[in-house]
Order: structure tokens, then sequence, then C-alpha cells
């Protein structure tokens, strides 16, 4: 079977400071660009919240696009963190990692694990499957600028 996931380990411990808009980057009508920028940022400390539970995904499927998660794009996943009803995770399903919106009914104590995309099916998941919330994704990581195919 196909991997569907690569995960890596993050280095947190690095800093890579890049230029920060401090005044923000208009998303509507342009504004006058600024002649330099005097701030620097570190996206550790934006991207990372818990170094030591922290992982770095690469997406290799398409069962998320509809939600603009596409083979290539990075996710920063956090296996501290509990999951909750809606969140997006990777889970751990009969042997393969499998990347859903997990839907968590309390009351009917059922897990749901659904895609954001018509073409794969909603599973429902049983006491007959081996299944484990790997971890909650709390960032994606696009690039706009994808290489031609050709």
């Amino acid at each position: 079977m196909k991997k569907q996931l690569e995960i890596f380990k993050i280095d947190a411990l690095s800093k890579q400071l890049l230029p920060y808009a401090d005044q923000g980057i208009q998303a509507g009508f342009p504004s006058p660009a600024q002649d330099y920028m005097e701030l620097s940022y570190d996206l550790n400390r934006e991207l990372i919240k818990n170094p030591a539970s922290s992982f770095i995904g690469r997406v290799k499927g398409l069962s998320m696009k509809d939600e603009g998660i596409e083979p290539g794009d990075l996710l920063i996943i956090d296996k501290s963190l509990e999951p909750e009803d809606g969140d997006l995770c990777v889970c751990f399903l009969d042997g393969e990692f499998t990347l859903k919106r997990v839907k968590i009914d309390k009351r009917k104590k059922t897990v749901w694990l659904v895609p954001s995309n018509p073409d794969f099916p909603s599973i429902k998941v049983t006491e007959d499957n081996q299944f484990i919330v790997w971890d909650i994704v709390t960032h994606t990581i696009k690039e706009n600028r994808r290489k031609k195919r050709g």
C-alpha cells in the first residue's frame, strides 16, 4: 500500500529570523510599501507551541483537497493536544496513517473520519478497528507557486 504521509521531527531549537511586515499585508486595496522592515520574526515561535511533541508531515493524498490541502503541503502536527470535534487530525487506522477531520459524537460514542473530497467516503470507526488519533494538525504550510507539470 502507498504511503499517505511522511512525518519528520521538528528542530525547534534553531532560529530562522525573517523580516516581518509589522503593519500587515493588505488583502484588499493596496497600501504604500514599507521602505524597510526593522522587526524580525521567528516562525518556530509562531508555529510550534510544544516542541517536544511537534512534528512536520508532508501530505501525500487528495482526500482533503476541497480544504485546499494538497499533495506536497506541509503540516505542523502536535501530539500533546487532545482531539476535539471538527479537528483536522492525523489518525492511525488499521495500520495506516490518514489525514481527516474527526467528527466526535460523545452522546452516541461514535467517531467518524471525514474527508474533504467527494471521491472519498467517510469512515465510521468501530470497535473492530485499530484506531488512535495520532496528533492534531495546527498549521498547514502551502507552496503557492507550484512547479508546472509537463
